[in-house]
Formats: structure tokens, sequence, C-alpha cells
């Protein structure tokens, strides 16, 4: 428990018990600690609001937007890594620590998973994101090897069958472009565009800290104070995308070296102010509905296997983010134009007669109990719980959501969602096909 003289806010989820500690370090990054009483390892998250998909933004201050190149947000979390004098990874070797990092649609995030010797880990985790270190030299490096990272994403049919159908149903959000940008993009990175960067969206009052397992809040705040560097409060936003409703168009194909056809069959879910996410009841209520839609107990996933139109590769999610939001189906198919007719025809089904009590209590209990059962994984509380800060969604909001969520408000999202018009399917198909 945190001493009595620290300003840590204590925050639990009334169903599990489950517990975090919350405070606003004096340099203006917020840090959780979930402390796991009997675990043997420690994971720690750094993260920002700065992903693939801020390509325009507003700071403090500007009339007009920013606009970057694609697939910079990437191209920093990779620098950052190295400085003048060694890379990161070659400190963690001394301490033991697994490290990686990553950057998706909406922030990047740097973390670790060690048994021991956390408090150098933690160190090293602050220290390496606070000092940047780019030369034309290093990044025209780099340019060399993201140019082939990219090359090999346009060889590999999950990735493209993903970004198609994202091309197909957004035209102007940024969210369609690759992760990784263009080769064309990236060639654009300049030393001063990173330093750019790194001082708009690595600023503490962007970020935040989470760290989940066999620590305690005063370990935590003990490495922050010797190791976070005091910075000026500076506010960014991104610009709002104008959107249309409607899709790019309604199917698009690209053949590749596959054994069998892939496919992505999606719903683009219109969001107006091109900002918001969804809030934790609306996520939950995705998640049951996909459930009765699609999971294995459904009608439709029994009979789309007893008609060999689909194996176990088959999946279904619902992803959203600032402006975007999509409602996906996918796998493999020798057939997924009858695939993709039956989902269309299980929702309108659904709609016509309803979510009967016994398909939505089945579902709402599967996903709380997979929600309960991650707050035993340490890399998976902290990282909800920086996803859920980012999004402006309360700690362990899922699980309270999971626990609540009524059948109407998965009625409702079936009523307003999966309008066909906004509907396209990708596939990747044999060569020659």
């Amino acid at each position: 428990m945190p001493g009595s003289n620290s300003h840590w806010q204590e925050i639990c989820e009334r169903h599990t018990g489950e517990c975090c500690f919350k405070m606003v370090h004096p340099t203006g990054l917020p840090i959780f600690v979930c402390p796991k009483k009997g675990y043997r390892s420690s994971y720690a998250v750094f993260g920002t609001r700065y992903g693939s998909i801020d390509t325009l933004f507003y700071t403090t201050g500007d009339d007009k937007p920013t606009e970057l190149p694609a697939g910079i947000a990437h191209f920093l979390e990779h620098k950052l890594f190295e400085n003048e004098d060694s890379d990161a990874f070659s400190r963690y070797a001394k301490t033991g620590a697994s490290a990686n990092a990553y950057t998706s649609f909406d922030r990047t995030a740097y973390l670790f998973n060690c048994t021991d010797k956390f408090e150098e880990s933690l160190h090293i985790l602050l220290d390496f994101v606070q000092t940047p270190y780019f030369t034309e030299q290093t990044v025209r490096k780099e340019q060399g090897i993201i140019s082939q990272e990219i090359r090999m994403g346009e060889d590999s049919p999950s990735r493209r069958v993903l970004f198609n159908l994202l091309r197909s149903l957004y035209h102007k959000h940024p969210v369609q472009i690759d992760i990784a940008g263009t080769i064309d993009s990236i060639a654009q990175i300049t030393p001063e565009l990173l330093y750019g960067c790194y001082n708009t969206f690595y600023n503490p009052h962007n970020m935040v800290l989470v760290v989940s397992g066999n620590v305690t809040p005063e370990q935590v705040l003990a490495v922050a104070d010797k190791t976070l560097k005091p910075s000026d409060f500076s506010s960014v936003e991104r610009a709002a995308i104008d959107e249309p409703k409607e899709v790019v168009k309604p199917r698009i194909e690209q053949n590749m070296p596959v054994a069998s056809p892939l496919f992505y069959y999606g719903y683009k879910d219109y969001i107006p102010d091109g900002k918001s996410y969804r809030t934790p009841e609306q996520l939950v209520a995705a998640g049951v509905l996909l459930e009765v839609i699609a999971g294995r107990s459904s009608q439709l996933y029994n009979r789309l296997m007893n008609q060999g139109l689909i194996n176990s590769s088959f999946s279904f999610d619902y992803f959203d983010g600032p402006g975007y939001g999509v409602w996906i189906f996918g796998g493999e198919s020798a057939n997924p134009d009858a695939v993709a007719s039956s989902i269309s025809d299980e929702i309108a089904r659904l709609r016509t007669d309803g979510v009967s009590e016994d398909a939505f209590e089945s579902a709402r209990n599967a996903l709380y109990g997979k929600q309960v059962a991650s707050l035993n994984d340490v890399d998976n509380v902290s990282d909800s719980l920086m996803i859920d800060y980012f999004a402006g969604r309360p700690p362990f909001s899922a699980v309270e959501a999971a626990a609540s969520i009524s059948r109407q408000a998965v009625l409702k999202l079936l009523d307003t969602c999966f309008d066909e018009s906004q509907a396209s399917l990708s596939l990747i198909l044999p060569s020659g096909h």
C-alpha cells in the first residue's frame, strides 16, 4: 500500500476486487500501478498517444494543422531504441528483462517483462524513451531497414487482406494506410521532423506509464522521481477527418501465392465527429453481438462449418479509434462470397427475429469470463489500462460493463450498425485464380 504522504488514488473494480493505484507525477505523467500479490513477474508499458493515424494535428496556438508523412510514428519508435553510445536492448540484456515496442493506429508503446531487477529495467525504459538521438546517417540507415519491412508487408497475404479492406472502406481517414507508411512517405523523414514529432507527442502530459505484477507503487515512484524529466505543458489535438459515410468500393481483390482464398468481410462503423472512441458499454455490446452472430455456438458458425465454407481460421472482431470503427469477419474459404452473403443474411435474420435471452446470456457470460480471466495476465492488465486511459475510459471498465450489459444495448447496436451500403469484401486469391 502507498505511504500516507503519497498522492496515490486507489481504484477498484467492484465485481472482482481488482485494484490499481493512480497518480499524476509532478512532471505531468499519469502513472498506474497494479500490484499482483503472489506473482513473480512484473510488466511495464510506457505509452504515448501517438500512432500511425496522427499525420494531421494541431498544437497549442496553431491556426492550421501540421501535416506529416505516413509512417513517421513507427519510424520514431524504431529510432528511440538507439542513442549516441548504445542501444536499449544491450542495456536490458544486463538486467535479464524481455523488452519490445509497437506502434498501432492510435498509440506507440514501449514495454518490458521481468522477474528480477525491476527497478533497473524501469530506469532503462524511462531513460531511453526520454533520450532521442537522430542524425542524417542513422535516419538514412533506418529508411533502408523500414523500406525492407514495408516490402515484406506487401508480400504478406494476411497483412494485405486487412489493409486492402481498410482501403476499400475509407476514403480519407489515415487508418487505411499501413502503419509502417510507404517507401515514398518514409523517404521524406528527416532528423528535424523526428525531433519535432518527438517534442510534440512525447510530452509527459500526452503519455502514460502503467506497471503491474510483483511491484509496489513506492518502487515505481522512486524510479520515476529519479528518471523523469520535467517538461512544459503543451497540448496536441488530432484533426478531425471529414470521412464520408459510404465505402470506397464494395469489393477489392488481389492475387498472391496462397493455397486457399483469404477474406475479410467488413462493415464500416460511421463516427460522425471523426474523433470519438466507443464507450465501454458499446465495446462490450459489440463483443456480445459478434459472439451471437458468429460465435462457436451460433447457428451461422455451425452452418458454415457443416457446409465446409469455413475452417478453424474463421474469426471476427470489432476495433475502433478516433474517427474509425470496423466490424470484421475473416479467414480462409473456397467460396468467400457465399460466406459474406451468409453473414449478411444472418444479421438480417437477427434484426427480424431478435436475439433470444438465452443467446444473449450465453454470449455475455462467455465475454465476462474472458474479461475476468484476463486480469490474471500482467501484460494484459497493463496494456488494457493504457488503452483505456488513452480512449478516455475508466480502469477495468470492460469488466464492469460485461457484468452489467443489457440485451437492449446489444439490440441497439444491431439496429444501428451493419449497414449493407457500408460493407466491403476483401479477397486474397491464389495466383492465376
